[in-house]
């Protein structure tokens, strides 16, 4: 009987997986065209204005001038002189399954990077995705989580059992960045500080020395490869810096000199701001008394140091530090419109979850903004998120590599 059972469901699960990626494979060989819209690019402030967009094969085929004639499509949008952004992007993640991705994507989401993911699920999905099985959303796996002790992880790969523990010599170090590239990782994500979501431990408490980042930075770069580093801690901070990370995920407690270097070396910011938010809510993704309390006294830290980076211009990206899941109340838009909170302008918050974050992503040359050529990632929102970057948290049409993943337009009657 349970065998039975177990084949009747493989065998749902395989039709159903057959038809979505049927109807996936269709919609990229339409055409789509956009109509009556306003274009932000992602690069320059200024609003592109009543110009139709042309989709074809998943990618920006033509920005055409409303004196220009217009081609016929299999799929037409008309946005009704709405705003058309590229799709956003999220920095940090922890994306693991194909509903949280999905969740990502019905986000406005088109492109994402992870900062850790079970048993190498992120590249998995991202797979899916470049072979047409998947709309999207592109995701920047980092694997496995560079740090002393795996946890679960230790299933995600035989190898693993091999390592010492825990893992802090060179030699682990190295083979640990070592698989997580062989297994198809673009980004590796180590620990220089502890966690903040986590009742149990400190997060300014640093965990990897410099010496010990900078192996896992010369190791990566062997292979083309950045760092992203989680800290929180004045310490692990200025660490990872000097190691030659390319981001500092959190960085609650970074010190005004460890700004400056990062302004030096071109070294991003990932502050995850709205998850700190998060931390001091009931509900979310995090809801833990010790937790709480922790982030009443980080918030405003994080707000300080955030505005003396932004003074400074150190680039800051946004991203949500969610894995998406089915309470998460975290989008990378809210991030975007703290960001304005806090003394930001509107342009550099869009740039923060488009243009700016692809450049930090390493996919600048296909995504991040609009222009001919470039991958059919975009969303419509319904004002000006130049004057009104909350527009962003609701998109009316989503696009990821030219299928249209929601499209609630138009809104009156047809008659």
């Amino acid at each position: 009987m349970f065998k039975i059972l177990r084949s009747s469901l493989l065998l749902v699960f395989t039709l159903l997986f057959t038809f979505t990626s049927t109807s996936v494979a269709q919609q990229s060989s339409q055409t789509v065209l956009i109509t009556n819209a306003n274009i932000i690019d992602g690069v320059q402030e200024e609003v592109i204005t009543d110009v139709s967009i042309l989709l074809k094969e998943g990618k920006i085929a033509a920005i055409l001038e409303s004196n220009e004639p217009v081609p016929r499509a299999d799929s037409v949008i008309d946005a009704g002189n709405r705003y058309v952004l590229p799709g956003l992007i999220d920095a940090h993640t922890h994306i693991s399954s194909l509903a949280s991705a999905d969740r990502a994507l019905h986000s406005g989401v088109t492109t994402l990077r992870t900062a850790g993911s079970d048993s190498y699920h992120d590249i998995a999905i991202n797979n899916l995705v470049i072979k047409g099985k998947l709309a999207g959303p592109e995701i920047v796996g980092a694997g496995i989580f560079v740090q002393p002790n795996l946890g679960e992880d230790l299933l995600a790969d035989l190898r693993f059992a091999d390592l010492s523990k825990p893992i802090t010599t060179e030699k682990t170090l190295r083979k640990l960045v070592q698989i997580n590239v062989e297994r198809g990782a673009r980004v590796i994500k180590t620990r220089a500080t502890e966690r903040a979501g986590s009742p149990d431990t400190d997060p300014r408490k640093q965990v990897y020395s410099e010496k010990q980042l900078s192996i896992i930075v010369d190791e990566a770069s062997k292979h083309g490869i950045p760092v992203m580093a989680h800290s929180h801690g004045a310490e692990g901070s200025a660490a990872a810096v000097a190691a030659g990370v390319r981001s500092i995920e959190h960085g609650t407690y970074l010190k005004e000199e460890t700004i400056l270097q990062m302004k030096k070396k071109g070294t991003y910011l990932v502050p995850t701001y709205t998850t700190v938010v998060d931390l001091t809510e009931p509900g979310g993704d995090y809801d833990h008394p010790v937790t709480t309390i922790r982030g009443l006294h980080m918030l405003p830290r994080m707000e300080q140091m955030i505005q003396t980076a932004m003074e400074h211009g150190v680039p800051l990206v946004a991203s949500t530090d969610s894995g998406y899941g089915p309470e998460s109340i975290n989008r990378v838009a809210m991030e975007a419109a703290n960001f304005v909170d806090l003394g930001m302008s509107h342009f550099d918050a869009i740039r923060s979850c488009t243009s700016l974050a692809a450049e930090l992503l390493m996919v600048e040359d296909h995504t991040g903004k609009i222009a001919e050529g470039y991958d059919a990632d975009l969303i419509i929102v319904e004002r000006n998120p130049l004057d009104d970057i909350r527009s962003l948290q609701d998109a009316v049409v989503i696009i990821s590599n030219g299928h249209i993943v929601k499209n609630r337009l138009p809104f009156a009657l047809d008659h």
